[in-house]
């Protein structure tokens, strides 16, 4: 309710959000995507802010060949472009990358749905929501309990301002690494973001 120069309480009149402005949907509230405020006052287009910058893509690209090297395709499927996770009628998040065990999403899963069982590991970079009712800590933090709740067996957040990575497991504490340390991703497989980046002539290293 709000007051009117007359005294008069009026209802204040709830901001129309359209669907395909939701990014996420976490405990049942609907998580836009960064600059969706824009698009609704007509200042930007979707596509203006759906996008990640180059220097995301780039880390993201870098994690994906080191995947695809070591990992047997045999054995594990590699799915990217903010893939969808269901993980209940109440819970469907994203992740920039997916690493599934071909056990639990076979070729026979692979569909036009979301996937509803658990990757062993997610890599994100950076955030691409809008967690209004969440700072960003927050929503990291509260994102990745809910991916590992859901049996996701590692976690790993890349933020590129603060150049540190996250490491999340369900039975071991959280770490938080500088981005030029090694980071174990899977057996066999190590990422060193910060290193790779010096090595291409980065600014942003």
């Amino acid at each position: 309710m709000i007051a009117t120069r007359k005294g008069i309480q009026s209802r204040q009149p709830r901001q129309n959000v359209p669907d395909y402005l939701v990014y996420e949907l976490m405990d049942g509230k609907p998580i836009y995507y960064r600059g969706y405020q824009a698009v609704i006052s007509g200042k930007k287009t979707f596509s203006e802010i759906m996008g990640s910058s180059t220097l995301q893509s780039f880390i993201v690209a870098y994690c994906q060949r080191i995947l695809f090297k070591q990992l047997d395709e045999d054995l594990f499927t590699i799915l990217s472009s903010e893939t969808g996770i269901h993980l209940d009628k109440h819970n469907n998040l994203a992740g920039d990358i997916l690493v599934f065990d071909n056990a639990t999403l076979p070729i026979t899963a692979i569909n036009t749905n979301y996937a509803d069982v658990p990757p062993k590991l997610v890599i994100e970079v950076d955030v691409t929501a809008d967690p209004t009712h969440l700072d960003e800590n927050a929503y990291i933090f509260k994102k990745t309990q809910k991916l590992l709740s859901f049996g996701v067996e590692k976690v790993i957040w890349i933020t590129t301002e603060a150049k540190k990575v996250t490491i999340a497991t369900a039975n071991e504490d959280w770490q938080i690494k500088d981005w030029h340390k090694d980071i174990d991703v899977m057996p066999g497989v190590v990422f060193t973001i910060g290193q790779y980046l010096t090595e291409k002539g980065s600014p942003y290293a």
